[in-house]
Formats: structure tokens, sequence, C-alpha cells
């Protein structure tokens, strides 16, 4: 598991997390979205033991990153802007990798190398952005972590590869309950993917939510009226966080479950009515305006 508590970190006069609260289990992939500068990548350099905390706790499984050299050795992170020897292949770099990571698999590593469609012969500084961030995953998947750390890792990776990447964390979650925490500013790419989502905005978590709780009690229903009811009558009855009206279609964000929002609905006769699945990104926009946020000054 992993645990931050009230945690500060700030960079001369910026605060770049402010006391953020969170909770990771463990053998989940843990989705970390929010608008750049939210504090996505100073939360997971402290996570993986890069920056000290100013103020609070990062713990993973009850130790800090920081101060244990034995948990540095058992997670990776892959940061935003990658940093290798330019003269060094894929290959070369899993020999040194290989004498630092006692959970290194060559076994796996022959497999990754297999996978990924990048020339693992080729030397860093003929590969391009795409290929360098393949052999980023290849290095940090086949050392075995516990704990993998991820900035928008998904950047320059073509579709094909994209599927793949989530395939493979997925084996690795299922198998050996490895822990995935994915830092992105794109709320599409985490949809179907992660087990909970934390929207970060100037260094605070103001939202943090498991997906399937946030898909099952929002729902976003038409209904056709002869003649339209009250809004104030609806709401009453149904528990609407949003609506919009254009001639006799009536549209609306409603919680509950779409049985018992139907079964209200119906008690105002309307000629037709449905309830459609909502986006993440919409189901968040939802849950952030019904917390007191503004969204049009965060995403």
């Amino acid at each position: 598991m992993i645990e931050t508590k009230a945690l500060v970190k700030r960079f001369g006069e910026t605060t770049a997390l402010d006391e953020a609260t969170l909770t990771v289990q463990t053998g989940s992939i843990f989705g970390l979205v929010g608008s750049n500068g939210a504090g996505k990548s100073t939360l997971l350099r402290i996570l993986a033991g890069v920056y000290q905390p100013d103020a609070g706790e990062a713990l993973l499984e009850g130790s800090s990153p920081w101060e244990d050299a034995g948990l540095r050795a058992r997670l990776r992170l892959i940061p935003d802007e990658l940093w290798f020897p330019y003269t060094y292949s894929v290959r070369q770099m899993g020999k040194v990798m290989a004498q630092f990571y006692p959970s290194w698999d060559a076994g796996y590593f022959e497999h990754l190398c297999q996978a990924f469609p990048v020339d693992e012969k080729a030397k860093y500084n003929a590969l391009s952005k795409g290929n360098r961030k393949q052999a980023a995953l290849i290095l940090a998947l086949a050392s075995r972590p516990d704990f993998l750390l991820l900035d928008e890792v998904f950047d320059g990776l073509d579709p094909v590869v994209r599927r793949l990447l989530k395939k493979l964390l997925a084996e690795e979650v299922a198998d050996r309950q490895m822990t995935v925490v994915l830092a992105s500013h794109n709320l599409r790419e985490m949809e179907d993917f992660c087990d909970t989502l934390a929207l970060l905005h100037k260094g605070g978590v103001v939202l943090e939510r498991e997906l399937d709780e946030m898909h099952l009690h929002l729902h976003r229903v038409q209904a056709v009226f002869r003649e339209m009811p009250e809004i104030g009558a609806l709401k009453q009855a149904i528990c609407i966080t949003s609506w919009e009206q254009t001639g006799s279609l009536l549209s609306f964000v409603a919680r509950g479950s779409e049985e018992e929002i139907l079964a209200a609905l119906d008690g105002f006769s309307p000629t037709f009515r449905e309830a459609l699945p909502l986006s993440l990104e919409e189901v968040f926009i939802s849950e952030m305006e019904a917390c007191g946020y503004d969204m049009e000054n965060i995403l």
C-alpha cells in the first residue's frame, strides 16, 4: 500500500504539493490527473525517493522511500523527461541494470525486447522520442518492480504500443500484485484502465474515487415530455447535478442507480426516456462541480 499524509513540497516560494493525502491499494492501477503544474510529477518523485518532502509523509508499505534504500530497489520511476546514456543501447543498459536490481528478470527482458517494436541494439541518441520511451519501459518492467511510477508514459507512443503497454501492466498487476501509479493530464487515456483516480489541483488532492463507484452512481438521462415538468419538482424526486433543456427534450446528469432514476422519472410521464453512459471526463466534471469547484479553471 502507498499512503501520503498531508504531504508538502516547496521549491522556493512555489508550493508544488499542499497537504496532499491519498491511499493507493496494493495491486492496483492508480491514476493521477490534473492540469499542468498540479503537482503530479512532484508527487511521483517523492514516492520514488528522489525528493524529500518538506512536511507530511509518504509511505510505501509503511516505509519512507527517501530513507529506505532497500525499498527504492523495489520501485521504478519513468519520468516525463527521460535520462539515458546516449551511447548505450537498451541491451547494454540491461546488462548494467542486472547488476543493481536483484529482481532483474533476464528472460522477461528478452520477451519485452521482442514484444516492443524498438531496436534494442540501437544507441539511445539514435532513437525517436517514442522509441526512447519504449526503451525505458523495457528496462523498468524487466526489473520486476513492486511499485511502478509512470509520468505521462503514453506521450509519444502510437496506439498499438499503448495497447501493448496496458496489456503488460494489467498482467503484472494480476500476476504479481505490482502497484502502478500513473500520472497524466488526459482523462480519456485513463478510462477503462485505472482502478482509482485522484484529481490534483494546485498541489492538493481535491477528489479521489474508484472508477466503478463513479460510473455506477452517475448517469446521463434524456427525456422527452409533451408538457415539460417543473425542474424544481424533478429535483425533489431525482438527485440532478446538472441539466439542459432544448424544446421538449430534457437532458440531465443524476446520482443514483439507473433503475431508481428512471422509475422516479416515469412519475412525470415522459413520452421517451433513456439512460446513457457518461465518459470519465463527464463523471469527473460532475463530481468536481458537486464539490463546489469551477471546472473551467481546473481542466
